[in-house]
């Protein structure tokens, strides 16, 4: 059963949201401040967390923090309960992780529309972009088998060489920054969209996304750690256009936000 955590220090908003998410069929846990709601993360490890920002003791910016320092929970989508929120805090949440905002007072429809949509992303994610950590070798046409650049963070990134695709990864280093569809791929080297996409994963093992992550990653990477551009500036230069899903996307490729990473490079 999918359990929801709610971090809200108001008791009457507290209890009506428990109520509402009890009533859908959700499991649900509780605290009432930061330290506990922590806590409660890190043993019940739920599906989704639900966080107030003002709080008496901490606010919710140190619990997400907190939350997307830990491997048990820093994969776990979280969204923000506030009364207002400036432009500039909106964009601090979304760097430290943060995926999505409510204001208070909510409707009961927008609360469980904004958990129900954050659920089916996670699903979504996991079923389509997670990578294989098990699979540590991949073939090429020639059928000599390389490391999948994937597997190794800190090894210059490179595309495996195949006489079938080279020109599709071509494609793909000179656009990465820019949005990407398949599609364009497949006009560029004169294959169908699906054609292509099997091709790409008999041969490599994994799909045509999951090579353009891994390249938008790399740049990522050095962007973090060479420079002192801010979060939403190095996301557009990886070609994303929304840092809060940058951000969610390079926390589940390396386990911890573009915050987190570029510190540990100090």
């Amino acid at each position: 059963m999918t359990k929801i955590l709610i971090i809200e220090d108001e008791a009457e908003t507290r209890n009506v949201f428990l109520k509402c998410l009890e009533f859908e069929g959700f499991k649900t846990c509780a605290a009432s401040n930061a330290l506990d709601g922590i806590e409660l993360a890190l043993n019940e490890q739920p599906n989704l967390i639900v966080c107030d920002i003002l709080m008496p003791d901490m606010d919710g910016y140190f619990v997400l923090s907190k939350i997307r320092r830990s491997p048990k929970t820093t994969a776990i989508p979280f969204i923000f309960l506030t009364a207002k929120v400036t432009m500039a805090e909106l964009r601090y949440g979304m760097q430290l992780g943060a995926d999505d905002y409510l204001t208070k007072p909510c409707t009961v429809e927008q609360f469980l529309g904004a958990i129900n949509v954050r659920l089916k992303r996670q699903q979504d994610t996991i079923e389509n972009h997670h990578l294989d950590s098990t699979k540590n070798k991949t073939v090429v046409s020639s059928g000599a088998e390389i490391d999948f650049p994937l597997t190794d963070i800190d090894r210059d990134f490179s595309f495996p060489y195949s006489s079938n695709l080279n020109r599709a990864f071509d494609f793909i280093e000179d656009h990465y920054h820019q949005p990407i569809k398949i599609k364009a791929i497949a006009e560029e080297v004169g294959y169908s969209t699906s054609y292509l996409s099997n091709l790409v994963q008999k041969e490599t093992g994994y799909t045509v996304k999951q090579w353009i992550i891994a390249r938008r990653m790399l740049q990522a990477r050095k962007l973090l750690k060479n420079t002192n551009k801010p979060i939403h500036k190095i996301a557009e230069l990886c070609g994303y256009h929304d840092a809060g899903y940058f951000t969610n996307q390079f926390r589940r490729f390396h386990g911890k936000t573009p915050l987190n990473w570029r510190s540990e490079q100090i």
